[in-house]
């Protein structure tokens, strides 16, 4: 199915409802009385923003949170659920964004882990395990080899390996979290067909996500979280990207970036050879070339997990750097300290926000000046100059939409799209000759986003050398005038953005060029 089947979903029988689900944490108020209905053979996009109450409801329905008002019914019957053990007895199987794989162990192991068939002696039985395993898998059209070991296969197979877990224990009911956020497009399409190849055979399908191009491709019917609550309920055929945007934030949003072709100038970042660590002492970082103009956005894309996260420390000064050189602006910066490296006017939008880009129990005044507090006007004779610093952080409030009742407010306080509003604001407030971006706008909002993407481009727009680094290749190839792909440590292909197909791009991000 794919939305040309929704008179036949709506005959089919109702598998799952939620009835007036409500559920509050401290402060929070995560479900506000929403309903929810799946019925038999569809798939049903639940589709919302990072603390919509996506997460907070799908738990709800596994058995990990029970709701402080209203009633779950399965199959026609109101039940309730003290553990993912009801859920599954139930048949509800759950595949988390985050797999809950054990890598040293064979497919068939992680398969039948907690449900072993044992033999006399008490040994299980993985001849037969294997062989429950390889029909199952082939009879939804997940073949993968039983035998071999989770840590041998790509992400794309690891995740049939959490869906063929959840059909082993005789789930109908699958819900799905976020799961293209680490596939390539390649494997996201695959991921699609046996979506409805497992809703031909009678599974139901809820199916997480804040992707709009992928809820039209592939979902039945589409029901959108805003702040805790259904706020509307949509058909794919009567849907666009722009519709669903304006029911996920509430008003109307431009998707698409709008900016003039690149004017690229001087080289600004320059990277020879470059080798780096993980935290495991692991090499992530693998001899890695590149070079970025002022005037140009240059778009790093890759599937998480191939050294991206370090590559972007050690640039910025925030991880050591085994061998190779970094220049900014002709200076050499390869053992420079974070603070070097922001005097160089270098501004860094980092991947985690709570942890390199703010300080959560500091004011929103104090965060805006945390890579300026040392000088003037902030600070004189080592003192702090309170009155500029409010000054500051009203004007930059203003001019970057941070929603805040105050400058006051402690950062942590704060939704992850102000977060992000804070971050950029502080660094696109000052002298910039090179921007690091990596994952800009991960889990914030579409209009958020829409502000975020603007800021970036107009920054390239004043001659700024832009280096992005994003999981999401929508985003790459929206903002980009060259994409980068990584891929194991390594930069395998540099693209102008007119030969930076989706297809092409999706398989340099594999580790391919077929």
């Amino acid at each position: 199915m794919n939305g040309n089947n929704n008179h036949q979903a709506e005959e089919a029988p109702i598998v799952l409802e939620a009835r007036g689900i409500t559920k509050q944490f401290p402060g929070v108020l995560a479900n506000d009385r929403i309903d929810l209905v799946l019925r038999r053979g569809e798939i049903l996009a639940l589709l919302g923003e990072n603390g919509a109450g996506k997460s907070t409801l799908m738990n709800i329905l596994y058995g990990l949170y029970h709701p402080d008002a209203g009633e779950i019914w399965i199959k026609g019957e109101k039940v309730t659920l003290h553990s993912p053990g009801d859920a599954i007895s139930r048949g509800i199987g759950m595949v988390h964004q985050h797999f809950q794989l054990v890598p040293v162990m064979t497919v068939a192991e992680n398969v039948i882990l907690g449900e072993e068939v044992t033999k006399a002696g008490g040994y299980i039985d993985k001849r037969d395990a294997n062989r429950r395993v390889r029909e199952l898998s082939e009879l939804y059209g997940l073949e993968i080899d039983p035998t071999i070991e989770v840590d041998d296969l790509p992400v794309g197979l690891q995740q049939r390996v959490e869906i063929i877990k959840a059909l082993y224990r005789q789930a109908d009911i699958l819900i799905l979290d976020e799961p293209t956020a680490v596939l390539t497009p390649q494997e996201s399409n695959e991921l699609f067909r046996i979506m409805h190849d497992l809703t031909e055979k009678g599974v139901s399908i809820i199916f997480i996500t804040h992707k709009l191009k992928e809820v039209l491709a592939v979902s039945d019917r589409i029901t959108v979280l805003r702040g805790g609550r259904s706020v509307g309920a949509a058909l794919p055929s009567e849907s666009t990207e722009a519709s669903l945007a304006e029911l996920m934030v509430g008003r109307k949003v431009i998707l698409q970036v709008d900016k003039d072709d690149a004017r690229p100038a001087e080289k600004v970042l320059e990277i020879k050879d470059l080798e780096v660590l993980d935290d495991r002492k692991h090499r992530v970082v693998k001899g890695l070339n590149l070079e970025v103009h002022a005037g140009e956005i240059l778009g790093v894309a890759g599937v998480q997990g191939n050294g991206q996260r370090e590559f972007v420390e050690a640039l910025t000064g925030l991880r050591p750097i085994v061998s190779g050189k970094i220049f900014i602006a002709g200076e050499e910066t390869t053992d420079a300290t974070p603070r070097e490296i922001t005097e160089l006017e270098v501004a860094h939008i980092p991947e985690d926000r709570e942890k390199h880009g703010l300080v959560m129990p500091y004011s929103i005044a104090d965060n805006m000046v945390l890579n300026r507090y040392y000088r003037p006007p902030f600070s004189r004779y080592s003192i702090l100059d309170r009155e500029e610093i409010a000054e500051n952080s009203a004007r930059l409030v203003e001019k970057f939409d941070v929603r805040t009742p105050s400058i006051y407010t402690h950062a942590g306080n704060l939704s992850g799209g102000n977060k992000q509003k804070v971050i950029v604001a502080r660094e696109f407030s000052r002298p910039v000759k090179l921007l690091i971006a990596n994952q800009p706008t991960r889990g914030i909002d579409v209009g958020s986003i829409e502000f975020i993407h603007n800021q970036i481009v107009a920054q390239r727009d004043a001659g700024v050398a832009v280096l992005l680094v994003s999981a999401e290749l929508d985003e790459v190839l929206s903002l980009a005038d060259r994409v980068a792909v990584m891929f194991d440590g390594q930069i395998v292909k540099t693209l102008p953005i007119e030969e930076a197909t989706r297809e092409y791009v999706g398989l340099l991000m594999a580790g391919s060029e077929a």
